[in-house]
C-alpha cells in the first residue's frame, strides 16, 4: 500500500492549490497548502480525508459556492487524477449539510461531472446512505448518459460490496432496488461498464440469489453477443455455491457421471508447498454432459475448525461413455489474504453442483 498512498503527494496538493486558486480568484488556500507537509505516514484514505478537511476550511461554507468553484476548475485539464477524490468527498459533505432544496440532486450532478477525471464512486456512497430512493431516482437516468464513465458510475457506485468504499446497509437490505440500473446497462457497448454490471450482480447474489438468477434469465431471453459473458461473470459465486437455477441457466444441468476420488501426490504438504492431484470423470449417461468441474479445499483454521473455499477447474463436455482425467497443482503459501495453519485439511470435488467424498491431507510447517 505504500505506493498507493503516494498517489496523493505534495505535488498533487500543489497542483490542486494552483487550479482552485485560478478557479476562485482572491481565495487563499492556506489550509490546503499546509496539508502537503502532513501526508507522511498516512494511508491514501487518510490523505483524502486530510485534504477534504483542508478544503472545507478554505472554501466557502455553503455547497453552492463550493460547487461553482469545482465546476470552474473542470475547465483546467490538469484538474484530474487522485486530487479528485478529496474534491468529491468535500462536495458530498457540504451537500449533506445543506438545507437548501436541490443541493442533494446538484451534488449528484456534480459527481457525474467529476467522475470522468478519476471516479466519484466513493463519495456517492454517502448520498446513497442518506437517501437511497432520492439518489437512485437521479442515478437511474445516468444509464443513458453519453459518457460511459457516468454510466459506469451508475452501476459501480451502487454496488453492495464496492471495494474500498463504505457499506450502504439499505442496498443489501433491498437488493432489488438497484436491479433496474443493471437491466439498463447489461448490454452497454463499453466493456468496463459491462464488467461493473457483472460485479454488481455478483454482489447482489449474496443476499438475493433467486432474484439475481431471474434477472440474468431475463437478459438471456434476448441476449446480444456480450450477454453470456456478463451472466457467467455475474453468476460466478452462485455457480461455485451450486445454486440450481444458476447451474441450469449456465448450461450445467444434473448429469449422469462417475467421479473417482482425487489421487493426491502426498499425504502432507510442508509450507510453503504444493499439492498435486488428479481424478477421472466418466459420462455414464446416453447424452453428452456439459460439466462445471470445481474443487473445494477445506482449510484448517487456528481454532481447529475447517473453512472451505471453492476453486474453478474446468468446464469440459464429455460424450456418452467418455472418460477424462483431470489434474491440478494447488499452492499453499502464506498470503495477506489467507493465513495457512498446520493441521488436517481436506480436498473435495464438485461437479455441476454435486459434491463427492473428500480426501484428507495434512499441512505442516
Amino acid at each position: 500500500m505504500g505506493v498507493m498512498n503516494e498517489l496523493i503527494n505534495p505535488g498533487v496538493v500543489g497542483s490542486m492549490e494552483r487550479i482552485l486558486a485560478t478557479a476562485s480568484p482572491g481565495s487563499r488556500f492556506t489550509h490546503l497548502a499546509g496539508s502537503a507537509g502532513q501526508l507522511d505516514g498516512l494511508s491514501l484514505r487518510e490523505r483524502t480525508d486530510l485534504l477534504s478537511r483542508a478544503l472545507l476550511a478554505d472554501l466557502p461554507g455553503d455547497y453552492a459556492g463550493t460547487a461553482l468553484i469545482f465546476r470552474r476548475a473542470l475547465d483546467d485539464p490538469d484538474f484530474t487524477g487522485w486530487m479528485i477524490w478529496p474534491v468529491t468527498e468535500t462536495a458530498a459533505t457540504l451537500a449533506l449539510a445543506s438545507k437548501e432544496p436541490g443541493d442533494f440532486e446538484d451534488c449528484l450532478a456534480l459527481l457525474s461531472e467529476l467522475t470522468p477525471r478519476l471516479t466519484a464512486e466513493f463519495a456517492i456512497r454517502r448520498l446513497l446512505a442518506a437517501d437511497l430512493d432520492r439518489a437512485l431516482a437521479v442515478i437511474q437516468a445516468w444509464t443513458s448518459h453519453p459518457d460511459w464513465h457516468v454510466r459506469r458510475l451508475a452501476s459501480e457506485g451502487t454496488r453492495a460490496y464496492l471495494p474500498w468504499a463504505v457499506r450502504v446497509p439499505e442496498i443489501t437490505d433491498r437488493p432489488a432496488a438497484t436491479l433496474p440500473i443493471l437491466d439498463a446497462l447489461y448490454q452497454d457497448p463499453v466493456v468496463d461498464v459491462r464488467r461493473s454490471v457483472a460485479n454488481h450482480l455478483n454482489d447482489l447474489a449474496r443476499h438475493a440469489p433467486d432474484e439475481v438468477v431471474a434477472a440474468a434469465a431475463s437478459w438471456m431471453a434476448a441476449p446480444d453477443e456480450n450477454t453470456p459473458w456478463v451472466v457467467r461473470h455475474g453468476l460466478r459465486t452462485l455457480l461455485k455455491k451450486a445454486h440450481p437455477g444458476a447451474l441450469e441457466l449456465l448450461g450445467f444441468p444434473p448429469a449422469s457421471i462417475a467421479v473417482t476420488p482425487p489421487r493426491l501426490d502426498r499425504a502432507a504438504v510442508e509450507l510453503p508447498g504444493e499439492l498435486a492431484f488428479e481424478f477421472d470423470i466418466t459420462n455414464t449417461g446416453p447424452a453428452e454432459a456439459r460439466l462445471a468441474v470445481d474443487f473445494v479445499v477445506h482449510y484448517a483454521k487456528a481454532n481447529g475448525t475447517l473453512a472451505e473455499k471453492v476453486f474453478k477447474l474446468a468446464t469440459p463436455v464429455l460424450g456418452p461413455g467418455e472418460s477424462r482425467t483431470f489434474s491440478k497443482r494447488h499452492a499453499f503459501r502464506q498470503m495477506t489474504t489467507r493465513v495457512h495453519h498446520p493441521g488436517d485439511h481436506a480436498l473435495q470435488l464438485q461437479v455441476n453442483g454435486v459434491r463427492y467424498p473428500a480426501t484428507g491431507f495434512t499441512v505442516v510447517t
